[in-house]
């Protein structure tokens, strides 16, 4: 463990840029956005130190800071002392949290520049925007349930408003949408939440996960192995509608086509993957041997959001509700890694994570600069945009070839290793599975092809193709694309130490 405040200064850093927005004239809106791009430099930077001296051979968390918070009186012991509640406010990051927190301070930079669209309420806007950013880092950062459901709900609320004020046609009901099934899920996991700490007296993760392993612990042997799987599945639901999971699907739709695209990078990208990190961290974390009985069913609703996913995506007519489905189908591919219970099969659903979380982002850019120009997002209205736009149309269509696998790019390693740890018990499973890489094949080459070649309408001539601005993001985000799919070490190796302590041990599955 190393004592550092490093962590505090990732996850507050964008605090100083809301503070200079704060004095800046609402009539500048040059300078607003300039200050709104250059404030998640920092976090960025931090988070490139943070990759740099993370010590890959340990499974422990580093860059640990506890610190006594809140302490809350709640009553007298027998003795006469005073009987305190104590809230400590503990950051850490192991192996699975860091490569999160490096993903979210990139993408958040580049989701900073795609907002150079925005044309109102700009100070609102990257005000709001920073506070996303520092909910999300702070999910990723914490070490305790209650830090961690603070910066959960902190997301939450400029969402909301980010959907619901910048958004397109129908953007207070997917907003509303938004806060109603996610407000739904941070219900059933706070009553979960409170439940362990009413039995294990306990809100640091690491300890609660040590006491539940440990069979003589009492606090641990009153929890009956019945109420054990309840809180777990609490967990899985909670964490499901965040990911999400079939049936708790329908609000990302909405929020995918009417969000504003830099705040659909950021959803897409990293706020889905809260449900990921969650359901690792914390279901299969705190519950191994509830989690690998759990498998089956976890498998099978992996492989109806892939299926699923991908069916629907096929015959939408609009490029965003095809991505919308697209990450539908791709989140089952974390789904079946985490349904292996073993290192490689979570090592898959990881890498998939990280690897949908730049190709995801990389495409909405593309349709934010595509919608920019065109004013549509519909398939049967665009066409032949190769010829106006060669550049945004060769980047499109790498894209499109890392989202459905393409060996060389992130998206063939995260898949390729999902399925690998699944074939080993549930090979049937893993067979069907791999018909949602087919079809994905098929409906993203169908409406990639559609857009960017054939006839071109004769409004869509003479198109200007991507300016510096928009260059930036998209050889940034393909640049990560290529570099995991070429070399995998660069997020395998921080992964594996923490994966192999996670493998549920207690069902003597090994790694």
């Amino acid at each position: 463990m190393v004592n550092s405040i490093l962590l505090s200064l990732i996850v507050f850093s964008p605090l100083l840029a809301i503070l200079i927005l704060a004095f800046v004239p609402r009539h500048q809106g040059g300078v607003i956005k300039q200050i709104g791009v250059l404030g998640t430099l920092l976090p960025l930077a931090l988070s490139l130190m943070l990759f740099a001296a993370f010590n890959y051979e340990t499974a422990e968390p580093q860059f640990v800071e506890s610190v006594k918070w809140i302490s809350i009186p709640i009553g007298f012991a027998q003795g006469g002392e005073m009987f305190t509640f104590d809230l400590d406010y503990e950051l850490g990051v192991d192996g699975v949290s860091m490569p999160l927190i490096v993903l979210t301070a990139i993408v958040g930079t580049l989701a900073a520049v795609a907002s150079w669209q925005i044309k109102k309420r700009l100070k609102e806007y990257f005000i709001l925007f920073h506070l996303l950013l520092i909910g999300m880092l702070g999910v990723f950062a914490s070490q305790n349930l209650f830090l961690f459901f603070i910066f959960f709900e902190l997301t939450l609320v400029p969402t909301f408003f980010l959907i619901g004020i910048w958004g397109y046609g129908e953007r207070e009901r997917a907003a509303n949408k938004f806060l109603l099934y996610n407000g739904i899920g941070s219900a059933v996991m706070l009553i979960a939440f409170i439940v362990l700490f009413v039995f294990l007296q306990t809100l640091n993760m690491e300890k609660i996960a040590t006491i539940l392993a440990a069979a003589d612990h009492p606090a641990a042997a009153a929890m009956t192995p019945a109420f054990r799987f309840g809180l777990f599945l609490a967990l899985f639901i909670a964490f499901a509608v965040k990911l999400p999971v079939f049936p708790f699907h329908t609000w990302m739709l909405k929020v995918h086509v009417q969000a504003p695209p830099a705040i659909v990078m950021i959803h897409s990208g990293i706020l889905l993957k809260m449900g990921a990190y969650g359901l690792l961290r914390m279901g299969i974390g705190f519950f191994p041997e509830q989690a690998y009985q759990f498998a089956g069913w976890m498998a099978v609703l992996g492989l109806i959001n892939i299926l699923y996913g991908a069916v629907l995506a096929f015959v939408q007519k609009d490029l965003k509700m095809v991505l919308a489905y697209s990450s539908i189908s791709h989140m089952g591919i974390v789904l079946l890694g985490f349904a292996a219970m073993n290192t490689i099969g979570f090592q898959g659903a990881m890498f998939q994570v990280v690897s949908h979380g730049f190709i995801s982002a990389l495409l909405f850019f593309l349709i934010g600069v595509i919608w920019e120009r065109t004013q549509t997002s519909m398939i049967s209205e665009l066409g032949g945009l190769a010829k106006s736009m060669p550049f945004v149309s060769g980047i499109l269509l790498a894209a499109g070839m890392a989202s459905l696998g393409l060996p060389g790019m992130s998206g063939f390693i995260s898949e390729f290793f999902a399925f690998l740890g699944l074939f080993g018990d549930m090979p049937v499973h893993a067979a069907i599975g791999t018909l949602g890489i087919v079809l994905t094949a098929a409906y993203l080459l169908r409406a990639i092809l559609r857009t960017t070649f054939g006839p071109t309408p004769e409004r869509l001539k003479g198109l200007a193709d991507a300016q510096p601005m928009e260059v930036v993001p998209m050889v940034v985000l393909l640049g990560f694309i290529i570099l995991i799919g070429v070399y995998p070490a660069v997020l395998g190796n921080p992964m594996q130490q923490t994966l192999k302590t996670l493998v549920p041990i207690v069902t003597g599955i090994g790694g």
